[in-house]
């Protein structure tokens, strides 16, 4: 504490795993900052930190909000808040337990997705708010990265994001609006009728990887459309983005997978069947644009048809900021297959597993 005095400090970053590398053995971590002899001791088996002073900061996963409710704090950090899977509800039980002290703090260090909690905050008279460009911390990275990554996302919309620190709200030109998906965004969905994982493959495996978007969806009996997961992750192998789809599978009971062959033909049913030898498996590949395919998931949309269970930060940047052009929106690619196989399988009789 900034007095000297002993503080109970909350370190809630997006996972465990995350917030012990990024915020206690990180460059940037509170055992890396400050001279030697003030330096915490970690518990491993407790997740906290330990001062000689009495202060204590234990770490706590955005995915768990419910380990928030009960301890109290008079201090919190909250790292890359723009990308947790449910930002409301971890946000709101931290706040509840921010009741220690004379004037309990926080501070959040993320980039500036516009995610509805970052929008929030950002309007909020209370908060406080500091901007920095990765120019800005040059001395501290390696001169290659700006030599190669910065030149190729340098001017572009994903560089004004992650290199200038932006916060960029909906490209015009693209089908989806945050408004829209914030309209009808639920905490979980009613019982389904269907639910299927799509995927679009990358073509290439390996650390050079694309994304693998891996995205499940299910409808109800009204016809309404639920967005549940979004499991897409890149610098994948095969056979690691096939054992993904097929957790996602058991995970949510679905019904099917679909997967685009466009890049794969028949290697991407086979890769799939190597791992769940009797995944039922629907191929479908493009013959249309990806705007012209997504057309009729973005109708869904503007008709209130489709919710997003919690938000997926990731997904919904794809959705809100292709217009036609550049990188190959992955998970917005899945998602379209997903909601496409839900819609035209609408009046087909499925079998539910009990």
């Amino acid at each position: 504490m900034t007095d000297g005095r002993a503080g109970r400090i909350a370190l809630l970053g997006e996972d465990y795993a995350q917030a012990r590398e990024v915020m206690i053995e990180g460059p940037s971590g509170l055992r890396a900052i400050g001279p030697d002899v003030a330096r915490p001791k970690y518990e491993a088996t407790r997740r906290r930190l330990l001062w000689e002073n009495g202060a204590v900061a234990t770490l706590y996963s955005a995915n768990d909000p419910e380990a928030l409710r009960g301890p109290q704090f008079d201090a919190a950090w909250a790292d890359e808040a723009a990308k947790w899977p449910d930002a409301e509800a971890a946000w709101s039980m931290l706040q509840f337990g921010l009741r220690l002290g004379e004037v309990p703090r926080q501070v959040v260090t993320t980039t500036p997705r516009p995610v509805p909690l970052i929008r929030r905050l950002l309007k909020d008279e209370c908060v406080a708010v500091t901007r920095a460009t990765t120019y800005e911390n040059r001395a501290n990275l390696a001169d290659a990265f700006f030599s190669s990554v910065i030149a190729v996302y340098e001017g572009t919309r994903l560089g004004r994001q992650e290199l200038d620190g932006d916060l960029l709200e909906d490209d015009p030109n693209a089908l989806w609006s945050r408004e829209q998906m914030d309209r009808a965004r639920v905490r979980e969905a009613p019982e389904l009728e269907r639910i299927v994982v799509a995927v679009d493959p990358p073509v290439s495996s390996g650390k050079a990887a694309d994304e693998c978007g891996i995205i499940v969806a299910g409808r109800a009996r009204n016809g309404q459309f639920y967005v549940l997961a979004d499991r897409s992750k890149g610098e994948m192998k095969p056979a690691d983005w096939a054992a993904r789809v097929v957790v996602a599978f058991e995970t949510y009971e679905a019904d099917r997978v679909v997967a685009e062959v466009n890049q794969g033909g028949e290697m991407v049913e086979s890769v799939l069947r190597q791992v769940a030898p009797n995944l039922p498996v629907t191929k479908v590949r493009a013959s249309r644009g990806k705007m012209t395919r997504a057309e009729p998931v973005a109708a869904l949309y503007e008709q209130g048809r489709v919710a997003h269970c919690g938000t997926f930060a990731a997904l919904e940047d794809q959705m809100c900021a292709y217009a036609g052009h550049g990188k190959s929106p992955d998970r917005m690619d899945a998602l379209v297959w997903a909601l496409t196989d839900l819609l035209k399988q609408k009046t087909d009789p499925t079998i539910r597993r009990l």
